[in-house]
């Protein structure tokens, strides 16, 4: 029995019909209990070394394997997916080495505070109608979103390591609303992968060196969007027009054709990044990067970061027309993209 006398199941069917109205595709139930799976999962990426720049993994304090380490008093995790899924070929850009390829999930507004607010919205509903404490994340904080994800049917961590549903492919957002609401798990989600090994194989720079493990420090997402420093040369010669991000393990998986495109409006591309022009974004200072990626993931990245992508992709176009743009930044004050624009010339000037 759940609270004001409502069963749980049936508790459960009505805030899953509340989180469907606010514009959530899938809606599972986890247990808030520790996998200890998880935990030694993280700590034997971590022993690789493999999580590079991004020390927030480590300095967590040992949290992200443990939801109760959030919220002590939390029994259910509801976790909610969001279809982000594109309407055209999200590799279609690859074969425009003029234009840049942004990763479909940062073409359009800002995921976290989409869902965020939506979050907060269902949270509300739940300890206003039905009590319990709540907490809730939008990848923020040291939750282990895809283990959760699978534990509560969401769908399966595919051997590219992402989540995969069979209704909605490689595209769905996650959140999760943490409740002291004590309410039955979903089943777990079977991995149907099966033989299928296309998102290996779809790798550029072969960050997948096995089913279901990555290497982060190989990953093109990674080294656009996370690595601080310059990238080595055999890496950004494989990068190709890749700026933000990479879809080739997500686009080539065989569950996308069960998937639809997504409904929302916010996650609809904007105009100016769906293939933009590389000879553009390399003009971008402070200021116009800032305003351009206004409520953007992008502008997570920086300006520095994000103009090192450029002339990255700049160097791989074989357009020497584009050498202008690259040379207009070899004194740049920012040493990361003058390295940048150095290796973009060479590698155009000998081309």
């Amino acid at each position: 029995m759940a609270a004001g006398g409502i069963m749980a199941d049936d508790l459960k069917k009505i805030i899953r019909a509340q989180a469907h109205g606010l514009g959530f595709d899938v809606v599972g139930f986890a247990n808030a209990e520790a996998d200890p799976r998880d935990a030694r999962a993280l700590s034997r990426f971590l022993a690789d070394g493999r999580q590079g720049d991004m020390a927030w993994l480590v300095g967590d304090g040992g949290r992200r394997g443990d939801p109760k380490a959030l919220m002590p008093e939390a029994k259910t995790v509801i976790v909610l997916g969001a279809n982000y899924g594109p309407r055209e070929n999200p590799l279609a850009a690859l074969a425009r080495p003029g234009l840049g390829a942004i990763s479909v999930y940062a073409r359009g507004r800002d995921y976290h505070h989409v869902l965020k607010k939506k979050c907060k919205r269902l949270g509300r509903w739940i300890a206003d109608n039905h009590g319990g404490g709540i907490k809730v994340f939008v990848d923020t904080a040291p939750v282990m979103e895809k283990p959760l994800a699978a534990r509560a049917g969401i769908g399966w961590q595919g051997k590219h390591t992402n989540l995969l549903s069979r209704d909605f492919g490689s595209w769905l957002f996650l959140a999760e609303v943490f409740t002291t609401l004590d309410l039955p798990p979903d089943a777990p989600a079977a991995d149907h992968c099966g033989g299928c090994d296309r998102c290996l194989r779809a790798c550029p720079t072969d960050a997948l060196p096995e089913p279901y493990r990555i290497d982060p420090r190989l990953c093109i997402s990674y080294l656009t969007i996370e690595h601080k420093g310059a990238i080595a040369p055999g890496l950004m010669a494989r990068m190709g027009n890749r700026i933000h991000g990479c879809d080739d393990c997500l686009a080539v998986c065989p569950w996308n054709k069960f998937g639809r495109p997504s409904a929302d409006n916010a996650f609809l591309p904007r105009f100016e990044l769906t293939a933009p022009r590389l000879a553009d974004l390399a003009a971008l200072d402070e200021p116009k990067f800032r305003e351009l990626f206004a409520g953007s993931p992008v502008k997570r990245t920086g300006r520095d970061r994000f103009v090192r992508n450029v002339l990255i992709a700049i160097g791989n176009s074989g357009d020497r027309g584009l050498l202008p743009a690259a040379r207009a930044l070899l004194g740049d004050p920012s040493e990361l993209v003058a390295e940048a624009a150095r290796w973009a010339v060479d590698r155009l000037a000998g081309s």
